[in-house]
């Protein structure tokens, strides 16, 4: 009725969004990162990211499940699953997983509830729930959007993003979220991500609208460097549908680099699990305090690991909380927390872990920009969906987004293949603040290939629908890599 009228409230206006069940809104929802000890009472006020939604006009329908405390909780969690919200299905094969943390996010988009979500991702929980679920996924800048009244890990590696079933659609969210000036709640908004500190690079002017840069011949005349990270190791299937995402972006007028034939080496951000635990112990004490009428209000990590021990009937049927127990035996105190070392890293302390993730931007996604002229790195994004397993954990073989983690950097997930009916993207990375770039590549790339399906909410897709990508023969390897028959 507004918009016959004449009034249009913003570029969303009446579109209907749904938000990850660790973003705080000032309404009746609750918001309980997928735990009972944040239930109880909604969150006192909206955080950054809803109040932006609500101002550029969008419908906040509802919360979408997640993995509980976005898998951060336990190494043997299952991706989908949460205490308060239960087991979220893949779409595409109701047995198969949805990846995480942000699943529910990627399903509801996928399966057509909404037109567009928000998730987060520390690293890898937008665009692994993008990849499996065939939708389009953006990870920003850290600090490119506000994580304030957000449930945290980690501020110095959670972002806040889209998902949408087009590229378009994902920029134009993206254009309302973004934080264009400081947040006064987030300092990030007004800074870098780890990567670019400590080297004089600041922050640029952002762009007015990011739709502008979708561009139908975006891979025309631009130059990737492609890593395979692990790909190799994959059944043929999963390989040859990423070989042929690589010939599609050679065919749409990109020159491709191999990385790894030019024996390129990605600096690893090994100090991450450190600086995660750590970060996680004082910001979720934080963002506690935050709330009100609820288990956890003013509490502590402590009182949350004693919480889930007297509920462990709902909280931890199917796994514990070893990550939360590791993260409350971290030092975080005294004068200088950062030096204080850390027994459980053999006495690294978190300043030397920063050092460490930061060298990753340094000598990874920016050398390989850098000393190859690219535009981007293409990588494969993640496993095709595993089937999920409460007893066994995520059976995932590969996954890229830890490239762009530790130093905070962006990724666009884009649809790529689908295997044996299950759907697999490819990843577009980039340094901070490179999404014009991203999603001009990406959407050139979808508009080339048109590579997303329709979810059919099969019982079991492997068996009832054998189409899309089959095993091709590859040479065998000269020498032994290591890999073993199972279960003989």
């Amino acid at each position: 009725n507004l918009r016959a009228r004449g009034k249009v409230l913003g570029p969303l206006h009446g579109i209907p969004v749904l938000l990850k069940d660790n973003i705080d809104t000032g309404d009746r929802m609750q918001t309980t990162a997928g735990s009972f000890a944040l239930a109880g009472k909604a969150a006192i006020r909206d955080s950054t990211v809803a109040a932006k939604l609500r101002a550029g006009g969008a419908v906040i329908l509802g919360k979408t499940n997640l993995s509980e405390w976005a898998n951060f909780r336990s190494f043997y969690s299952t991706s989908g699953w949460s205490g308060r919200g239960g087991l979220t299905h893949n779409p595409y094969s109701l047995d198969r997983n949805g990846c995480g943390s942000s699943t529910g996010s990627a399903v509801a988009v996928a399966a057509n509830f909404a037109a567009v979500s928000i998730g987060t991702e520390t690293d890898g929980s937008i665009v692994c729930p993008g990849n499996v679920n065939s939708v389009v996924g953006i990870k920003p800048t850290v600090g490119l959007t506000s994580r304030s009244g957000v449930v945290p890990i980690s501020h110095t590696q959670d972002t806040i993003g889209p998902h949408a079933r087009t590229v378009a659609d994902a920029a134009a969210v993206l254009n309302v979220i973004v934080s264009r000036t400081p947040d006064k709640n987030d300092p990030a908004t007004g800074g870098v991500p780890l990567g670019w500190q400590g080297n004089g690079r600041t922050r640029p002017a952002l762009p007015a609208d990011y739709t502008a840069f979708v561009d139908p011949n975006g891979l025309a005349g631009a130059r990737v460097g492609v890593t395979r990270q692990g790909i190799d190791s994959a059944p043929p299937q999963v390989v040859a549908a990423f070989d042929n995402a690589v010939a599609a972006i050679q065919d749409a007028g990109a020159t491709v680099v191999d990385l790894d034939g030019a024996g390129f080496q990605f600096a690893s951000a090994d100090g991450e699990f450190l600086v995660l635990l750590f970060d996680f112990k004082l910001d979720v004490q934080k963002y506690f305090a935050t709330r009100v009428g609820v288990p956890m209000a003013n509490k502590t990590l402590a009182d949350a690991i004693a919480f889930n021990d007297a509920n462990a009937a709902t909280e931890m049927p199917y796994f514990l909380q070893e990550i939360f127990q590791f993260s409350e035996a971290m030092d975080t105190g005294g004068p200088d927390p950062g030096n204080n070392p850390q027994p459980i890293f053999g006495g690294l302390t978190y300043n030397q872990a920063l050092a460490i993730d930061r060298n990753a931007g340094v000598n990874g996604i920016d050398a390989a920009l850098s000393q190859f002229h690219l535009d981007a790195v293409v990588a494969p994004t993640d496993s095709p969906g595993w089937t999920t397993d409460l007893i066994l954990s995520d059976h995932f073989i590969f996954a890229s987004s830890g490239l762009a983690g530790g130093p905070g950097y962006p990724i666009v997930q884009v649809p790529a293949a689908n295997v044996l009916g299950m759907p697999m993207g490819i990843s577009f990375l980039g340094t901070a603040f490179g999404e014009p770039t991203l999603i001009k590549l990406a959407s050139g790339f979808e508009a080339a290939t048109h590579a997303r399906f329709q979810p059919t909410f099969t019982g079991n897709i492997t068996t009832a629908n054998t189409a899309g990508t089959r095993p091709t023969p590859r040479p065998l390897p000269e020498k032994d890599t290591g890999k073993r028959p199972h279960h003989i």
